[in-house]
């Protein structure tokens, strides 16, 4: 029998859980935190910062104990970041370190954010309907225990929240509206120690993880029933923005493009940006060509002998 809504609880978020929110040199605008608040989540949380952050004092000062810190050397030495210019600065080397920070606290199931979000909305109501604009006020906690009972339930990689741009053109950009997921991941990262993998690439290395791990089978999915909100690219002071600016969306794009060149190419898009809409270098997909399909053997056809 199908429990109504009034008999329904939300599932409580597990203790072997934790996120663990990326920065550096911004300790004063880790917004992250707040929109944690705002959504009602009570779990564990750290920032997370690498031992080479001149402003680490100044994170302790504000978070306390709440900080983590890593061997930024140590990560550079073990990362394939595909990179001729040897620069230092890139989220990748933080994000490889995510994996060894929670097995140190002995949890199973971690969630990476970056530090800029603002907040999280979801997108479909109870029926699969798209929303506009439901912000999450009490069940964030909820939300993370159903993600992990789904990756427990099934053999994914790694889940991942949409973000604005997925929705650009509202339930249009995705079929009958009502799509539930996209096989990538970018930006947010559920994952579990059991089931490791390595970010690659020292710019865009969202993309090209998904891309060269989902030709090989794995899957990454983001979906779609949740969003969040993050500061516009570029336009929060250090952290990646730095690093994009020196290298151009045309470079950054192309480190996927190295990594993936049957599925993947530099194309355009065009953002609003000071009242103009403008093109920019963005990666473009060819998803016939990213992932292994694999037909139901009743429905393939057998050559005679």
């Amino acid at each position: 029998m199908k429990a109504n809504s009034e008999s329904w609880q939300p599932p409580r978020l597990r203790k072997d859980f934790v996120l663990l929110i990326l920065s550096h040199g911004r300790p004063d605008r880790v917004k992250t935190v707040k929109a944690l608040e705002k959504s009602g989540y009570t779990g564990k949380w750290y920032v997370v910062i690498d031992d080479e952050d001149s402003t680490a004092q100044q994170y302790r000062d504000l978070y306390g104990d709440k900080v983590l810190q890593f061997c930024k050397s140590e990560y550079i030495a073990k990362t394939d970041s595909a990179n001729p210019w040897g620069d230092r600065r890139g989220v990748v080397f933080a994000r490889n370190a995510a994996w060894s920070i929670a097995e140190r606290l002995g949890i199973k199931w971690h969630m990476v954010f970056d530090d800029d979000y603002i907040d999280f909305r979801f997108r479909h109501d109870e029926f699969g309907n798209y929303i506009t604009y439901a912000p999450i006020h009490r069940t964030l906690d909820s939300v993370f225990e159903l993600m992990i009972q789904f990756m427990e339930a099934t053999p994914i990689k790694c889940l991942a929240f949409s973000q604005g741009g997925d929705w650009i053109s509202g339930a249009g950009q995705i079929p009958d509206g009502r799509r539930c997921y996209r096989r990538k991941v970018m930006n947010s990262f559920l994952c579990n120690t059991d089931r490791p993998f390595a970010f690659r690439g020292i710019i865009n290395e969202d993309v090209s993880t998904y891309l060269e791990l989902g030709r090989q089978g794995d899957l990454f999915l983001t979906l779609m029933q949740i969003m969040l909100t993050q500061v516009q690219t570029q336009t929060n002071a250090r952290g990646l923005t730095d690093i994009y600016k020196r290298f151009g969306t045309y470079i950054k794009s192309f480190y996927s493009v190295m990594y993936a060149p049957s599925c993947c190419k530099v194309s355009t898009l065009t953002d609003w940006h000071a009242h103009v809409w403008m093109p920019r270098f963005h990666h473009l997909t060819d998803w016939n060509a990213a992932c292994p399909k694999i037909v139901r053997q009743e429905l393939q056809k057998h050559s005679p002998v």
